[in-house]
């Protein structure tokens, strides 16, 4: 009798072919870099070397006198902070723990352990002094570098490449050699807040966008894709030669070069076995898609079917956020589950078929999140992995025609199961001080999602589509903040939405709503609400009749200073006055006796995340008891 949320729903999917709005540019600064990296890997010892060249551009208003950068691979080291952050956490990553539950870092041998360590370093030429700090290296500059100006730092490095513990490393569980990502020294970034040298703890990262030039010497035998363009690939081959050319057969060679070009990205990750599958499929108007999987029985058959489906979700992200600005995306098996690297993946390919796809179109779609817009994630990993899950979930409902009448189902419950934990922390939280994991990834992942989908019933589906199409064209290459995404659903919408952004991200406060009364005053009815949880929210009310008629009324939160557009074209609706927060109790009438009124339900989308829903349908007592 209670109207289905599956046309509003579905009316979500109809938005999304609406054409991206129109781009505005921002004033936000960005420091810019330009790596060029020549390494030689050992296959057997898993050391290398290499040389760095990094021109850093100060496009900043202040004038600098330190830099630092990462030195990530050094987490992977007995009693590193990554180390004693996972034996110290009430509920470690299973991944980075042996069958024992101790932790898999503690154990490592001295041939096992990861590091990466400068051994020279200069500035213009002037040698500077530098200090390792665990995963940062700390440097003072020979000479300050000002606003506008540019330097040239040179680095000489060694690298020993880990047992595989988490995302990179070397032998992991499917037998992949070589998972690079997070192995070269990268300089921190600076922005509005300052420096962002945070420790590798256990989160993601952060970086500079620049071009990349990168050259990988390593046993010929070994396959490489990973980020940025080949540009040797006649002379390499492997699949990757142009149509006509033979294979190379490589005669008297020990090693290959592997020469990529990476523009305006902000990291770099490869991948390497010899036994690596590698198969190319050109979009039509889209980018070239490459995969690399090893050839095993189950496995090829899976990662054969993903290609188009990849093909898929691309042309799904580029309709309904922007466009991918690459040529080129890779999907490589390797790493410890599912990790986005720029204009790349690394993905575990031992699964059934939709978990791989769905370990895809996640990773796929942080391309757009954390490679073009690329928001902190230590501080905001919500607008990252949340947002990321909320087009995931809808692209996943179209490519492999899941027939969902709620997509982010999964997300509302995952964040109701957090909050009835009592283990909530706001989502403001940096990610490295949760006190359990648990807490991290349901307020990045669950919360962040529901954040948008939310939104959606606030300001509306379409406008919400918009907002997010809007984010992406004036924020792309921009690093953006909360309050950006904020800013521009308030362009879009014309409502005022601080008050959403801070109760949901920085607090805890939950959002409980409840039908309190309906009574009778003659040939008319009143209908009492009520708040109970902190949060406010608008109130969309569905009044069902005994003679099946059906409208909606509309309650607009006071402090929003605006309205939606009807999401609900085939009923009666009626905006009534705004509730102001404050005030606990709101009522209103209804021009038909309680006599009449079979139900009354709030919010009938079930996409306003209230937490206790058990109060928001009223029944009129002989309804109530029919079977």
């Amino acid at each position: 009798m209670i109207m289905n949320a599956k046309k509003l729903l579905v009316g979500i999917m109809a938005l999304l072919a609406i054409p991206a709005a129109t781009a505005q540019n921002s004033p936000y600064w960005q420091q810019h870099v330009d790596y060029t990296m020549d390494v030689n890997m050992d296959v057997e010892s898993f050391k290398y070397d290499g040389n760095q060249k990094l021109v850093y551009t100060n496009n900043s208003p202040d004038t600098l006198d330190q830099v630092f950068y990462h030195m990530y691979f050094n987490a992977f080291q007995p009693g590193s902070e990554m180390d004693m952050r996972l034996q110290s956490i009430k509920d470690p990553d299973g991944r980075m723990m042996n069958e024992n539950g101790k932790s898999r870092i503690a154990e490592l041998q001295p041939d096992e352990i990861g590091y990466l360590k400068a051994s020279s370093l200069t500035q213009d030429g002037t040698e500077l002094d530098y200090s390792l700090e665990g995963t940062v290296l700390e440097v003072k500059l020979a000479k300050p570098l000002a606003p506008g100006q540019s330097t040239t730092f040179e680095m000489d490095f060694t690298g020993q490449v880990p047992l595989q513990i988490r995302r990179s490393g070397r032998d992991n569980e499917e037998g992949i050699s070589l998972s690079m990502s997070q192995w070269y020294p990268k300089m921190a970034e600076y922005d509005f807040e300052g420096w962002h040298a945070d420790p590798y703890i256990a989160r993601e990262f952060h970086g500079v966008w620049g071009d990349f030039d990168v050259k990988i010497t390593l046993d010929k035998s070994y396959i490489v894709g990973g980020s940025g363009y080949l540009q040797n690939a006649d002379e390499i081959g492997y699949g990757y030669q142009a149509e006509g050319v033979k294979q190379p057969k490589h005669k008297g060679k020990k090693t290959l070069t592997w020469h990529f070009k990476a523009p305006m990205v902000h990291d770099f990750m490869w991948a390497a076995d010899p036994d690596y599958v590698h198969d190319t499929l050109k979009m039509e108007n889209g980018p070239t898609l490459h995969f690399f999987y090893e050839d095993e029985p189950g496995l090829k058959e899976n990662w054969k079917n993903l290609q188009e489906k990849t093909a898929q979700a691309m042309s799904f992200f580029s309709r309904n956020l922007g466009e991918y600005p690459y040529d080129q995306y890779s999907v490589i098996q390797g790493g410890d589950g599912g990790m986005e690297y720029a204009m790349s993946t690394l993905i575990t390919g031992e699964r059934s078929f939709e978990s791989l796809v769905g370990v895809m179109v996640h990773e796929l779609a942080h391309s757009w999140f954390q490679h073009i817009l690329a928001t902190n994630e230590a501080k905001h990993e919500w607008m990252d992995e949340g947002f990321t899950s909320f087009i995931s979930s809808l692209c996943m409902n179209v490519i492999m025609d899941q027939g969902k009448d709620n997509p982010f189902e999964n997300s509302y419950k995952g964040y109701f199961a957090l909050v009835n934990s009592g283990l909530e922390e706001p989502q403001s939280t940096h990610a490295d001080r949760y006190d359990v994991n648990y807490a991290y990834g349901i307020a990045a992942y669950s919360k962040g999602a529901v954040f948008l989908s939310q939104l959606g019933y606030v300001i509306g589906q379409e406008a919400l589509m918009e907002t997010l199409r809007k984010y992406y064209q004036d924020f792309k290459f921009k690093h953006p903040t909360p309050n950006d995404v904020k800013r521009t659903a308030e362009k879009v919408s014309g409502m005022q939405l601080d008050w959403y952004l801070t109760d949901w991200t920085q607090t805890t406060n939950t959002i409980d709503y409840g039908v309190k009364a309906v009574e009778s005053t003659g040939e008319t009815s009143e209908v009492v609400l009520e708040r109970i949880g902190k949060m406010p929210m608008p109130m969309d009310i569905l009044v069902i009749y005994n003679d099946g008629t059906q409208e909606i009324r509309y309650a607009p939160l006071r402090m929003m200073r605006g309205e939606k557009s009807n999401p609900y074209p085939n009923l009666s609706w009626t905006v009534m006055p705004d509730w102001p927060w404050a005030m606990p109790e709101y009522s209103f009438k209804l021009d038909r006796p309680k006599s009449e009124i079979a139900a009354i339900v709030i919010d009938p989308s079930q996409l306003m995340a209230d937490v206790d829903r058990s109060n928001n349908l009223w029944q009129a007592e002989d309804t109530a008891n029919k079977p």
